[in-house]
């Protein structure tokens, strides 16, 4: 299993106590590779400009039905294109509780390499 997810720095990157960096590998190696996606914006990579999801055109925008489908449909979109390691079962955005400004991206994904379900909720927010 390692061998197709593979193994990656441990996001944000940090240095344990042996002085060399931290590493992940297995589902944890995935659900990093998700946030890293889903919080690096398109055109910000020079080399790979249509990396990222959108997510900032979303900044300021009003807290309604349409704009969370709209974000859903970002997501999936950037998933299904750039995480060839899961299959996207489902994303759902909803509002917190607490603050309107504060929306909740979930996304229930199964690796591809044993079949194992997984989720990830991601904190978006609106206005900051």
């Amino acid at each position: 299993m390692t061998e197709f997810i593979g193994r990656g720095w441990k996001f944000p990157i940090r240095v344990n106590a042996r002085g060399s960096l931290s590493f992940v590998e297995g589902a944890q190696v995935v659900e990093e590779a998700i946030a890293v996606l889903l919080g690096t914006p398109k055109n910000s990579r020079v080399m790979e400009p249509e990396f990222g999801c959108d997510l900032p055109r979303f900044l300021f925008a009003p807290n309604n039905a349409n704009t969370r489908a709209l974000i859903g449909e970002e997501v999936r979109q950037s998933l299904i294109r750039f995480e060839p390691r899961i299959d996207v079962m489902s994303v759902s955005v909803d509002s917190a509780v607490e603050t309107a400004n504060q929306l909740f991206i979930q996304v229930d994904y199964r690796l591809r390499s044993n079949n194992t379900h997984h989720n990830l909720v991601y904190p978006f927010y609106l206005n900051e």
